[in-house]
């Protein structure tokens, strides 16, 4: 389950909510519009969220991996050309 953060929009806000505080909920639910615990209004912020892949970057970008999902490569060797690796 996602976790969103929160912070208030105005001065009456009290020591919860006045910082950013992180609440767990389900993409369906509808955005918190008040804090919990003092009722005044909140905004939900723009975060970071954190991306787990099973893959290295480096096995991710091989030539290999790049050829068998479709992609082309293309190495730059100066002078605005480049030569097509897969």
């Amino acid at each position: 389950m996602p976790t969103y953060e929160y912070q208030a929009s105005t001065d009456t806000a009290c020591d919860h909510c006045r910082e950013v505080f992180e609440v767990q909920q389900s993409m369906r639910d509808e955005p918190l519009t008040a804090c919990p615990q003092c009722g005044a209004p909140v905004q939900r912020q723009v975060s970071l969220c954190a991306v787990s892949t099973t893959q290295s970057v480096k096995s991710m970008l091989s030539d290999k991996n790049l050829k068998e999902k479709g992609f082309t490569k293309l190495v730059n060797e100066g002078g605005g050309k480049f030569r097509k690796v897969t």
